[in-house]
């Protein structure tokens, strides 16, 4: 039997696909081929998927708008989730406020001023009913960003979802759970980091036995890339962090092919639009490498790297914000055009405050003009095969490479060791600070431009924006709110759960999925858990990079 071209496999998996119902031409009319290039090249859907993880990418179906909301109280949040799911979101992602994001309760001394503040207020399972009140968690995906507590907001999700009649095995979407980036970045950590990843470790399992549609973790890279990283650190960082979730999956006994399809990931989409794309592609193309060739993997879907997107928070300026619409659609754009399965746009007035809603329907609209309007999404990688983009493409590699060859060194050939070595010795802290203080510099001495901020600042004196303030009296709400919990539930279920979550915590061996679930559904706050575990895990205190 002759084999088939490349070309040939790509134009049978095409065929394989279901189209959307759109002519697939210019606004002149002209006819457009899915993909261009040589018979004999790359071509997406093929390994190692530079091009793209499916034949037919846009053409097929367009990536998730999925934009963040979190703020106040669940039932503030809830609010904006219809909102969202009105104006043609297709993904929820929640945005936690500070408290929750550190496993404290609203009425926890060191919550004080932060309630409600960067996100939504989550202590119980009460607030989690409230949050998906008349929302199907069967026909619309959730995204939660949360990491040292993941575990337990599962654990309240899962909880919320079958008393309201969805069974666990219907629940689609991901739970950020990327607890090495805390570290690197990010730093909203609670427990050491070999006692996080026990964390990490159960809740992969246990998503992999009973929540198919599940992402257990998104690996996540849009953090790093806030701290100040390159992007070919962020690139990096981020592979080598998911190398790493792959080796724990494995020694706890779970096959790679059981692991990888379940991991998905997230990436910067920052202003520097080429750059921007090259990594996205480079992201693929290692991904698909390392898990075929140095994991074993068997199974594509192991080798197709899926990836989330979010337009660079950092970029926003709080000077003349409405130029962040501009900032915001450009890097949309590199998002769409590198490939994203998923994407999150920012709202203009970030740079100030939570987004109002005007903003966000606005951030949302930018990805609908992209979509519909601007025709993009007709052609898979129409990029692919620009001699500048190739070539940066493969730049963005081989700096990658050079990058995991150093965490591979300091693992002794293990990337998970590596990734724990290089935060207990601040490596990774250490090579994010100096490039952050290198961009730094650049803005400084004018090197770069950054528009309204160091060049071009006439209309800094302009009116300011109408922005959301979240009030003290909301503050007050969800304290009430938790007060009432604990009178009205029944405190021995309580007390007895919580200290069967302490024995299984006490046991390397035991998942603690299943007892945090319990705990939830006895109204156990998400302070009571995560304080239990650390009586056994302990608390992290970092020591300083200088």
């Amino acid at each position: 039997m002759t084999e088939l071209s490349p070309y040939e496999q790509w134009q049978r998996a095409y065929e394989a696909s279901s189209l959307r119902d759109r002519p697939f031409t210019t606004m002149s009319g002209i006819e457009l081929e899915p993909v261009y290039g040589p018979g004999d090249g790359e071509f997406p859907g093929q390994f190692p998927y530079t091009r793209g993880v499916h034949a037919a990418m846009y053409r097929s179906r367009l990536w998730t708008m999925r934009m963040f909301a979190g703020f106040g109280t669940a039932v503030d949040t809830n609010k904006r989730f219809k909102e969202i799911i009105h104006s043609g979101g297709t993904g929820l992602s929640t945005a936690f406020d500070m408290p929750t994001l550190l496993g404290l309760d609203s009425d926890d001394p060191m919550a004080l001023g932060e309630v409600g503040r960067c996100g939504v207020a989550i202590d119980s399972l009460a607030d989690m009913r409230d949050l998906f009140s008349g929302i199907d968690l069967s026909s619309i995906t959730t995204s939660m960003t949360i990491n040292s507590p993941a575990a337990v907001m599962l654990a309240l999700f899962v909880a919320q979802a079958e008393e309201s009649g969805v069974e666990r095995k219907l629940l689609g979407g991901t739970l950020q759970n990327d607890i090495l980036k805390e570290y690197q970045a990010q730093k909203e950590f609670v427990f050491p980091p070999r006692q996080s990843m026990r964390l990490v470790r159960d809740s992969m399992a246990f998503t992999a036995e009973q929540m198919p549609r599940w992402n257990s973790i998104s690996v996540s890279g849009y953090h790093i890339r806030e701290a100040g990283s390159t992007a070919a650190e962020e690139l990096a960082f981020t592979l080598a962090n998911g190398f790493a979730y792959v080796e724990l999956a494995q020694e706890a006994g779970l096959a790679v092919d059981a692991v990888a399809p379940r991991l998905s990931f997230f990436f910067n989409a920052h202003i520097d639009f080429f750059e921007e794309i090259a990594k996205y592609r480079a992201a693929r193309r290692i991904w698909a490498k390392w898990m075929r060739g140095h994991y074993g993997a068997h199974d594509e879907r192991s080798w197709q790297l899926r990836f989330h997107t979010q337009t660079a928070g950092v970029s926003l300026t709080a000077q003349q914000p409405e130029v962040n619409i501009a900032r915001t659609a450009i890097e949309a754009l590199a998002g769409v055009l590198g490939g994203t399965q998923s994407l999150h746009t920012n709202a203009l007035d970030e740079a100030l405050a939570l987004p109002s809603q005007k903003a966000a329907r606005i951030a949302l609209r930018t990805q609908q003009v992209i979509a519909y309007e601007t025709n993009v999404a007709n052609v898979v990688d129409p990029l692919g095969g620009s001699w500048f983009i190739e070539e940066l493409t493969d730049e963005m590699e081989r700096q990658a490479e050079e990058i995991f060859g150093q965490i591979s060194d300091m693992g002794a050939g293990s990337m998970l060791e590596g990734c724990i070595k290089g935060i207990e010795d601040n490596w990774f802290q250490g090579r994010i600070a100096e490039s952050a203080y290198r961009l730094e510099r650049s803005f400084n001495d004018g090197q770069r431009i950054v528009v309204s901020v160091n060049d071009f600042r006439e209309g800094n004196e302009d009116e300011e924006l109408s922005i959301l303030r979240i009030t003290n009296e909301d503050e007050q709400k969800q304290r009430r709110r938790l007060g009432e919990v604990r009178q009205n539930r029944d405190n021995e279920k309580v007390r007895t759960a919580l200290e069967v979550l302490r024995l299984a915590a006490s046991d390397p061996e035991v998942n603690v999925m299943p007892a945090l679930i319990d705990a939830a559904k006895v109204y156990a706050t998400v302070g009571e858990m995560m304080s239990t575990m650390a009586g056994v895990f302990g608390r992290h205190v970092e020591v300083p990079f200088l």
